[in-house]
């Protein structure tokens, strides 16, 4: 068994996509119709049959008020790996995004949360090596 999808709750999809694609660096691998919305996923470059990240509308009731809770204790609702954190952040602040938690030594490695302008905070990490 392995992940094939995981998702991302977001406000807008078109802007969630200029974001992952643009900012974060993501590629879209699906987008057509369903319903109302889109099934709009993006991919990793490296690994383009790797899991998928859905950019789910974020229209049922339950999840603005999870979203708004999530953020506002600063909790990331996903969670991105780097290979060298303090390049991609300084990569990442000079193309506009906002770093809202600076990078800090987190045990296995070395965190930063982001805001993807779509109502989530990301957490980026470099895992320390040996």
């Amino acid at each position: 068994m392995k992940i094939y999808v995981t998702s991302v709750f977001v406000d807008d999809q078109s802007k969630a996509l200029e974001f992952y694609t643009g900012k974060l660096g993501f590629v879209k691998k699906n987008d057509f119709p369903a319903g109302d919305a889109r099934w709009l996923t993006v991919v990793s470059p490296q690994e383009p049959d790797g899991t998928e990240l859905l950019l789910e509308p974020d229209g049922h009731p339950a999840v603005k008020p999870y979203k708004a809770a999530l953020k506002r204790d600063g909790i990331p609702a996903a969670s991105f790996q780097v290979d060298d954190l303090a390049t991609e952040c300084a990569r990442l602040k000079s193309s506009g995004v906002a770093c809202v938690q600076e990078p800090v030594d987190a045990g296995n490695g070395h965190m930063a949360v982001i805001d993807d302008t779509c109502g989530n905070l990301i957490q980026l990490i470099e895992m320390k090596t040996g």
